[in-house]
């Protein structure tokens, strides 16, 4: 299944005059701080993702959320804040992603959140492993005007999905996903635009191509395959598919494992987007999981300061001397995901 073209020119339809002129800031900003090795910051982020909780209902490995392995605490996004950190923004940001850790729809406010950035004009997705897609639930996500829902699907079989997605029901996330086509026919809504994702591990490549049947089955607009990251790959792993093509590590001569990407020094997502947390943390990207790299915090200044601050530039400063020193880091690969 190809990039659906209605979502395409859903997004288009989100520029202005003013998002255009922020992101060539950003893009210029972006470059000259590369050429000259100096960071230089006079946009704002073109995208953001903002947690609407840490908890979740699963146990998946490798996942803090599912392990229960956070050091920061868990808790659930403020509409207040939310809507301080959203009207800042608004003008100039273009994409908002509704997750980083934990479940959104376990926040009760998770879709009221959704429609006040809606009512933004700003593009919204979120992912979601789709156990909370009751009937109710269903329309109001397409009521909330939501522009992309993601649905993890890790398996066709109940025996292959739990092997990952553990403490979950299949049949649960299979209905929640029908009950999602059938209410946007009904509601005659173009959105959101709705994707199975597969994350490919060991225990379930060998269904990829079931998963495809389903979702046309279904009524599923896109399948993507997202390869996993682990945490513990140099003398291998368990979840680490046979198929390299989705796998992010490739096994070397001695037996080992490494990253295939090579860590260079620089990063654009430094300069078009971060993660703001649920109690207001703003952090460099989605591998800080953790909340270890803090840059600034929205619930007590302002996200420009944040955005623009020393603190942030020294981070980025970092990342262009050698990218290779900071944690987070060394287990990035970018280009991650294969759309089908």
């Amino acid at each position: 299944m190809n990039k659906n073209p209605q979502d395409i020119l859903n997004i288009i339809s989100k520029f202005t005059i003013k998002r255009g002129v922020n992101a060539v800031r950003v893009l210029g900003s972006y470059y000259f701080s590369r050429i000259t090795g100096n960071p230089n910051q006079a946009g704002m982020p073109l995208s953001i993702s903002f947690e609407p909780t840490t908890s979740c209902n699963l146990r998946c490995p490798e996942c803090p959320s599912g392990l229960r392995s956070f050091s920061r605490p868990t808790g659930m996004l403020q509409e207040e804040l939310f809507k301080k950190v959203i009207d800042e923004l608004a003008p100039t940001l273009n994409y908002l992603v509704f997750y980083f850790q934990g479940e959104p729809y376990l926040n009760k406010n998770f879709l009221d959140l959704v429609q006040y950035a809606v009512s933004k004009k700003i593009y919204t997705a979120t992912s979601t492993n789709a156990h909370y897609l009751t009937d109710d639930a269903a329309k109001k996500t397409i009521e909330s005007g939501l522009d992309r829902l993601i649905i993890s699907i890790d398996g066709t079989t109940q025996e292959v999905y739990e092997q990952y997605r553990v403490g979950g029901n299949l049949e649960k996330v299979i209905e929640g996903a029908k009950r999602m086509v059938e209410w946007k026919k009904k509601l005659k809504s173009k959105t959101p635009h709705i994707i199975f994702q597969f994350l490919v591990v060991k225990p379930n490549e060998h269904q990829m191509d079931d998963v495809k049947k389903l979702a046309k089955e279904i009524g599923v607009d896109e399948v993507a395959f997202k390869t996993a990251q682990v945490y513990e790959y140099e003398t291998g792993n368990e979840l680490i598919p046979e198929n390299e093509k989705y796998s992010r590590y490739q096994k070397n001569k001695d037996g080992t494992y490494s990253i295939k990407n090579k860590l260079l020094n620089h990063c654009w997502k430094m300069w078009h987007s971060c993660v703001i947390t649920w109690d207001g943390k703003v952090v460099p990207c989605c591998f800080d999981k953790d909340a270890t790299h803090q840059l600034g915090d929205v619930s007590q200044i302002s996200f420009k300061e944040a955005w623009q601050s020393n603190a942030y530039n020294q981070f980025r400063k970092s990342l262009l001397k050698s990218r290779n020193e900071i944690d987070i880091c060394k287990n990035c690969t970018e280009g991650t995901e294969v759309w089908v």
